[in-house]
């Protein structure tokens, strides 16, 4: 027996079912603003084509019952008022016909500009988005899963929920003029058109709803195959794919992958294929009785042969036109869910902006690390754990550890990529947390271990350092005879329009070392910077080139705070302080000299480099 705690809670599922369902058209709104702002003109075209293609069917089905009886008038009387009154029926539904194409044909123009108009816009929003988010957000697995979801299928969704909106409004304007045509016939008709069309739609809901869903899921396998994609066919993994044997290894990596994505598809593909076809079929015998209804009626002489050519029309393309409407319904459903992942990205809070300030209260008193601990999220092993140093303007500090000792990490703290988790980190006597984001990085130039390689010309892979000189040859000049790259720039037949990397016509690739100095220029050529930072900048070259621009290095910087990480001792000694990690502690500090005479890890770790050279 049911009880009434039972029935309630039969009926707060069958609620919440029915709240999820219509919760997910709240984003139709949000797409129609977005639409109608990418262009007013267009969207205003399509929707007044919309409403003339809805009118135009339920015109021309009345005017074919017309077209009939007048016909079968025109053979009895013999006149030539008759006859003409028939011709002249005709001449309308041709003019009818001819401006519902041409309506039809407007639509898909206009659909065809706006999709790329549209497509460019939801791009253009999440990649001004990504600018907003923090480093810590972007390595995020799950929050760059969201942005990938986002850009897969968000820039022709909105678009296919207007569409979707608009020919709502066409089929209902049509399906009214249906109804009441119908409506003079028997409104059981009515009813049973709409009926037969209703288990369709359910279960198209349904399959867009598991489609929706297996999409979302399995983005990371998606993304996996996207990468082992990359790795087989980037020329800058070839060389060692094909070194190493990789390529059938990662073929077969890519072809598990996609034989387990395949089979989740083709289950949905074949359940949803025999479910339409056996709702499909319902609605086709639904027709044939109606049909025989309407036969039947016109045997019986209850209606004129005119009357059933007309509701044997209407009640066919009604037919169309419901399953098109609840086609629509369902397709709406699944572009706002996937819409969803647009607005779930969009609405993705950035970091508030913190601090204003564009100079400190001491100016001169350099870079203070004051018991600064940081871990990364989701890690609860510190990278960093009470660091503490000073560096002035003019002074040289190098930073000295294994890999993994926190030596990049400190450098993303000092450029605000991340915050300290404890303690913290001045400039001129000011927290940096108080400093305006853009004042402070435009006194930094910094070059990582990784730097970007731009398949962009030689020029702009030196200005990218400074945008103000993106496109200044002058600059360009001087900062890579700083970072003494111009002694190969200038033998190259385009000199510094050369095009590099091989992703585009006539690109040409550099050496490590080439590109080492590439990165060196677009340090310098940010003539603000008084704080530059090396991540290991001379890694690729050999020891006399590396001595020949540090030396270079200190004579441009004498006025400059610098910090050098290098595992070049040869290199570090020039440093006047230096700093040595482990574990991301502080273990030792001092100059050269006062390292060496502790006798400490930085003393046993410059004998070890040493010894490999005598």
């Amino acid at each position: 027996m049911t009880g009434p705690r039972d029935n309630d809670q039969e009926s707060g599922s069958l609620q919440a079912t029915l709240q999820k369902f219509f919760g997910v058209f709240r984003y139709s709104r949000e797409a129609m603003q977005l639409v109608w702002q990418t262009s007013q003109k267009l969207t205003l075209a399509l929707m007044s084509l919309t409403l003339l293609a809805g009118v135009l069917p339920g015109a021309t089905a009345y005017i074919s019952k017309l077209i009939v009886d007048s016909v079968l008038d025109a053979a009895k009387q013999n006149t030539p008022e008759a006859r003409w009154t028939a011709f002249s029926y005709v001449i309308i539904t041709v003019v009818l016909v001819v401006a519902l194409t041409a309506a039809q044909r407007g639509i898909t123009i206009c659909q065809s500009l706006l999709r790329a108009l549209l497509g460019h816009r939801v791009n253009l929003l999440i990649l001004e988005k990504a600018q907003e988010l923090s480093l810590s957000q972007f390595e995020d697995a799950e929050f760059y899963d969201k942005m990938t979801r986002a850009r897969r299928e968000a820039s022709r969704r909105p678009l296919s929920l207007v569409t979707k909106t608009f020919g709502l409004i066409q089929n209902g304007i049509t399906l009214s003029m249906y109804g009441v045509l119908l409506l003079q016939f028997s409104w059981w008709a009515v009813l049973i058109l709409i009926l037969a069309a209703l288990p369709s739609f359910i279960a198209e809901a349904k399959f867009s709803g598991e489609a929706f869903r297996l999409f979302r899921w399995r983005v990371p396998e998606t993304r996996q195959q996207s990468y082992l994609e990359m790795l087989l066919a980037r020329e800058d993994f070839a060389k060692e794919v094909k070194l190493f044997g990789l390529g059938e290894i990662f073929l077969k990596r890519y072809t598990e992958i996609f034989k387990k994505l395949y089979s989740e598809d083709r289950d949905l593909t074949i359940r949803r294929g025999f479910w339409g076809f056996v709702l499909g079929l319902l609605s086709t015998l639904t027709f044939y009785a109606a049909y025989a209804w309407i036969v039947w009626a016109t045997i019986i002489q209850r209606i004129s042969i005119g009357e059933m050519t007309m509701y044997i029309l209407v009640f066919r393309q009604g037919q169309s036109a419901i399953s098109a409407v609840l086609s629509s319904v369902g397709q709406m459903y699944e572009d706002n869910l996937y819409l969803s992942n647009l607005y779930e990205f969009l609405e993705t809070e950035a970091p508030p902006a913190k601090g204003d300030a564009t100079e400190g209260p001491s100016p001169g008193d350099g870079v203070r690390f004051e018991h600064v601990s940081f871990a990364y999220p989701g890690n609860a092993e510190p990278a960093l754990e009470d660091v503490s140093f000073h560096i002035k303007p003019g002074q040289k500090l190098a930073l000295v550890g294994e890999n993994g000792s926190g030596k990049t990490t400190l450098i993303k703290l000092l450029t605000r990529l991340y915050e300290p988790t404890s303690g913290k980190i001045t400039l001129d006597g000011l927290d940096l947390q108080d400093w305006d984001v853009h004042a402070l990085q435009q006194r930094i130039g910094v070059i990582f271990q990784d730097f970007v390689r731009y398949q962009f010309i030689v020029g702009e892979n030196i200005g990218v350092g400074q945008q103000e000189v993106m496109q200044d040859e002058e600059a360009w000049k001087q900062a890579a005879e700083k970072g003494m790259a111009d002694v190969f720039i200038d033998k190259m037949p385009d000199g510094y329009q050369t095009q590099l990397g091989r992703w585009f016509k006539d690109g040409r690739e550099l050496s490590l070392g080439q590109w080492q100095k590439i990165a060196l220029s677009r340090a310098f050529v940010r003539e603000s910077a008084d704080i530059i930072v090396l991540d290991e900048p001379t890694a690729s070259m050999d020891a006399e080139a590396e001595a020949t621009i540090f030396a270079r290095f200190r004579e441009l910087t004498k006025e400059q705070m610098a910090i050098l990480i290098s595992h070049r001792f040869s290199t570090v000694r020039m440093a006047d302080y230096i700093v040595v990690l482990h574990h991301g502690r502080v273990i030792e500090a001092g100059s050269h000299e006062a390292l060496l005479e502790q006798d400490g890890r930085y003393a046993h770790l410059f004998t070890l480099q040493a010894a490999g050279y005598v």
